[in-house]
């Protein structure tokens, strides 16, 4: 009989098998992230209300409809983090990691939360990866972010990713943009909602997916007609830099994405097969966040990389994703002294880096067999009385159906050798 209580509506939840290919993702992806130098962060998972009014914008839909806010005890306004890379930020300053060194490099993971309809790839608490790279303008470092999760998507299997690639300016060129796009759209037939968003954020228009809106602001001017020097100079090298890594791109000038705090460096990885859901990563430079909420100038960039969708991209490509046993070895003990053994036997067998596992409650041989099988268990150590008597153990091969004894004293030794057969 299963619970009359059920998880909350758009919470993203995994169980075993599926939770281990969730586990193993992580995993490459913080060898990735350890090759190149970025150190890995556990944040609060809730912060102060303003940090992502100040951070990421009051006129962004995350902040204006999508965060999980409340008052706790002490009256004091916290939301549920809808976004990585404020948290990052204010952590690297409260801890003063800018004072030890330039850039700070790291890497977080965990939930991030938003009120948004459920659907397939779009929940309301989700997973992400997420890296950082702060206190450098170089565009080396804008190319090395890109590169790692572009390598880690590769190394995962995944070969329909797309690289979508932008320059959003800086704030010497993008004022003079933003007013000339504000005039293009002020003459267009738009929604009173769209018209507030051309007054707050004009270039959150451009990147509307809704048909009647794309047919509109189709000749819109664009950002990277209007760069200036300087951020035309870096667009360029990063571009250059990518073409040096062999990483494909397609330049996307109305990719804007949700944020109101990015500079300059604008991507998305997109995944042509999880239809309107298709974004499965991505990110940016934000040079000014750091003044945004009150700390010293500090440029940065960063990306989140959606772990749910990338799971979702990984099967629509149905990538067999390999992923460690849970159970090598199954000890199966017939009778009370075996047990004890057992129970040793599998405490030796883990200490020597094998995953092991017993049957428990004084299981009879046929349904401790059972468990074994159900265990994906490569091998089963049977022990019973008559072979305690004779110092052995039977060690059955449980995909070829052959069994020998084999001296307890040996058995760890043997096992081990199999394993790596």
């Amino acid at each position: 009989m299963s619970s009359s209580f059920q998880a909350p509506k758009g919470v993203s939840e995994y169980v075993p098998p599926r939770a281990e290919l969730l586990y193993a993702v992580r995993r490459a992806f913080a060898e990735q992230a350890r090759l190149a130098g970025y150190g890995y962060l556990e944040l609060a998972v809730f912060e102060d209300t303003q940090l992502f009014k100040r951070g990421v914008g009051e006129s962004t839909d995350v902040v204006s409809k999508e965060m999980y806010t409340f008052s706790d005890r002490g009256g004091r306004s916290l939301t549920l983090r809808p976004e990585f890379t404020a948290g990052v930020l204010r952590a690297v300053l409260e801890h003063g990691l800018h004072k030890q060194g330039l850039p700070v490099k790291v890497w977080t993971t965990g939930p991030a939360f938003r009120a948004e309809r459920p659907q397939q790839g779009r929940y309301r608490q989700f997973y992400q990866l997420d890296l950082e790279a702060i206190g450098s303008e170089d565009p080396q470092i804008d190319a090395e972010t890109i590169a790692l999760a572009w390598n880690w998507y590769r190394g995962l299997g995944l070969t329909r990713v797309r690289l979508l690639l932008n320059s959003l300016g800086c704030r010497e060129c993008r004022p003079a943009y933003r007013a000339r796009l504000q005039e293009f759209l002020r003459g267009l037939d738009l929604d009173e909602d769209t018209r507030e968003r051309v007054e707050i954020n004009p270039l959150r228009v451009l990147d509307d997916k809704r048909p009647e809106v794309r047919a509109q602001v189709a000749d819109a001017p664009l950002m990277a007609d209007h760069l200036c020097a300087s951020c035309k100079a870096h667009h360029d090298r990063v571009r250059g830099l990518l073409a040096d890594l062999s990483i494909a791109w397609e330049d996307e000038p109305r990719l804007v994405r949700g944020l109101d705090y990015y500079t300059r460096t604008t991507y998305e990885f997109d995944h042509p097969l999880l239809g309107a859901q298709s974004g499965i990563g991505g990110g940016g430079r934000y040079d000014g966040l750091s003044e945004d909420i009150g700390g010293p100038p500090l440029p940065g960039i960063g990306f989140g990389l959606g772990l749910d969708r990338t799971l979702l991209a990984l099967e629509k490509e149905g990538v067999a994703f390999g992923t460690p046993s849970r159970c090598q070895v199954f000890g199966v003990p017939l009778g009370e002294v075996a047990e004890r053994r057992i129970f040793a036997l599998v405490a030796e067998l883990r200490a020597a880096g094998i995953a092991a596992d017993m049957s428990y409650g004084g299981k009879s041989l046929k349904g401790a067999m059972k468990a074994a099988d159900r265990s994906g268990a490569a091998y089963a150590v049977i022990l019973g009385e008559r072979d305690i008597a004779a110092g052995s153990a039977q060690v059955k091969d449980l995909a070829e159906g052959g069994q020998s004894a084999v001296p307890l004293t040996d058995i760890t030794a043997t096992l081990k050798e199999r394993l790596v057969r």
